[in-house]
């Protein structure tokens, strides 16, 4: 559907390996750039910033992003726009008053607030406190897959194909083959 220009998606990974991408700036733009880049319409908003900041000499400032993202989004016409943030929870949250994490749950719960019936936004995250209680009024749909015995049994399974496909760890005691396939299975917490 994509392909065809029948809906916008846009999908951002908070990396916890990357710290460049763990900041409601890169979602900001990772997300402009894939919306604008298959819309003219859409283009003519992100030049116009691009224009507002001197021909790309200057950074726009969040706020500058964020009021483009609210355009994009506003625009008249267009077919539905998914949003994925995957990962969320891998935002820091404990630098600065409001944290990286608290911008993005911020944002999110703006977004939502504009109530763009052709918009739809997906959130992945461990179920922690804080993104809990700030996404928890928000949802119209919530899946958990932390208590659910597939995601375990994927775990052990996966856990079982690298102890045997390992040539070290092939060699290992069955009982300490099984004993790392329990302790990581319990110690994975859904992960």
């Amino acid at each position: 559907m994509r392909n065809t220009g029948l809906i916008s998606l846009a999908y951002y990974y908070f990396d916890y390996k990357d710290s460049e991408k763990q900041h409601r700036r890169g979602l900001l733009s990772s997300l402009l750039l894939q919306l604008t880049a298959r819309s003219d319409a859409f283009c003519d908003i992100l030049d116009r910033l691009h224009l507002k900041c001197d021909m790309g000499l200057l950074q726009p400032s969040e706020s500058d992003l964020i009021k483009c993202l609210e355009m994009v989004l506003a625009l008249p016409g267009q077919g539905k726009v998914y949003i994925i943030m995957d990962a969320v929870d891998e935002c820091p949250n404990n630098l600065g008053i409001p944290t990286s994490r608290q911008k993005v749950l911020k944002l999110v719960d703006d977004l939502v607030s504009l109530r763009h019936p052709h918009v739809r936004i997906c959130v992945t995250s461990r179920p922690e406190i804080d993104i809990r209680s700030s996404l928890g009024h928000l949802t119209s749909h919530c899946v958990s897959l932390h208590d659910e015995r597939g995601q375990r049994k994927d775990i052990i399974d996966y856990l079982k194909h690298v102890i045997v496909s390992d040539q070290n760890m092939a060699k290992w005691r069955e009982e300490d083959k099984q004993l790392v396939v329990d302790t990581l299975a319990h110690k994975a917490d859904g992960m």
